[in-house]
């Protein structure tokens, strides 16, 4: 099968999709053949020798971990699903950017008909850290919430999330992205010079809470405007998320196959959308990480083997 490689850590031209030995399921398994598997940020921090510390690669590593598709195999014994089901999942093994991967079989849940594979395919980390982050500032009925990187493939999940908790939502996002973020519900804020004021002006003087997607000094904002640090939280900015105490809950603290099933029924009942930026092929990986790396996408990028 192909799969992508790279066999050390640099920039986009490590990435190559190469011919591998297609695996087999063991106890507890399935063999997955993949629709669509999203791409990440963490993926690319990873690739770049960034994450060393915490999560180091072995060479040659493979890349992934969102994915939708059709089981191929089951291991006997394994239960719940059977071969020909149609899947949404996860894979701890950096192995979903292939034509096909093994996978826990209870680190899927099943696909229903009206969620696309792209989106099946781009749900997990994005749609978990969006719902860890939602539930780490404990919204409550008409409270007010401010959305950094609203637009993105974790902002634009939590902002929706927080306006099903009933918070009244600040996207900050740029002008291509307001008309999307109104239609949503979400009050759209641009970012750049004069934000300070122009959130603390649509907040009616005060936030309530604050998710941080982007980081750039946004938790730093936070704090000016007010915002008690337990009702904060940052998926990226770890430095200052230590500096002054907020939260940092993100994909590890709701990366589980019960989460991901609330999140393709809500998208399965019209109540939640994740928005596809661009669709790649497998192998114009490097052109799918280029685009994911200019920080300017609407939702997510996909891969399609």
């Amino acid at each position: 099968m192909r799969a992508v490689r790279f066999d050390r850590y640099g920039d986009l031209d490590v990435l190559k999709v190469v011919e591998v030995e297609r695996p087999r399921p063991g106890p507890g398994e399935l063999l997955v053949r993949v629709k669509a598997a999203g791409i990440n940020p963490g993926e690319a921090a990873i690739r770049k020798g960034l994450m060393h510390a915490i999560w180091p690669a072995t060479f040659p590593s493979g890349e992934g971990t969102d994915l939708a598709g059709i089981v191929e195999e089951v291991e006997a014994g394994t239960k719940g699903f059977g071969v020909g089901d149609e899947v949404v999942g996860f894979t701890n093994r950096r192995a979903s950017h292939a034509e096909y991967v093994v996978v826990q079989a209870s680190d899927v849940v099943a696909r229903p008909g009206r969620v696309p594979w792209e989106v099946a395919g781009a749900l997990f980390v994005a749609g978990t850290t969006a719902y860890a982050a939602v539930r780490a500032v404990t919204l409550r009925s008409g409270e007010r919430l401010a959305v950094s990187g609203a637009a993105g493939g974790v902002g634009s999940i939590a902002a929706q999330l927080a306006r099903l908790a009933d918070a009244t939502v600040l996207g900050i996002a740029g002008p291509g992205n307001h008309a999307w973020l109104r239609s949503h519900g979400v009050a759209p804020v641009a970012y750049g010079d004069g934000l300070e004021e122009r959130l603390r002006a649509a907040a009616g003087g005060s936030l309530d809470a604050f998710i941080d997607t982007f980081g750039g000094g946004y938790v730093d904002l936070a704090v000016r405007l007010g915002v008690r640090p337990e009702r904060i939280d940052t998926i990226i900015d770890f430095a200052a998320a230590k500096r002054h105490g907020v939260k940092a809950e993100g994909n590890a603290a709701a990366a589980t196959a019960p989460v991901l099933g609330e999140l393709v029924d809500l998208i399965r009942d019209g109540k939640l959308e994740v928005p596809i930026a661009k669709v790649f092929p497998l192998d114009r990986v490097q052109d799918a990480y280029r685009e994911l790396e200019q920080r300017h996408t609407r939702g997510k990028i996909v891969l399609v083997p």
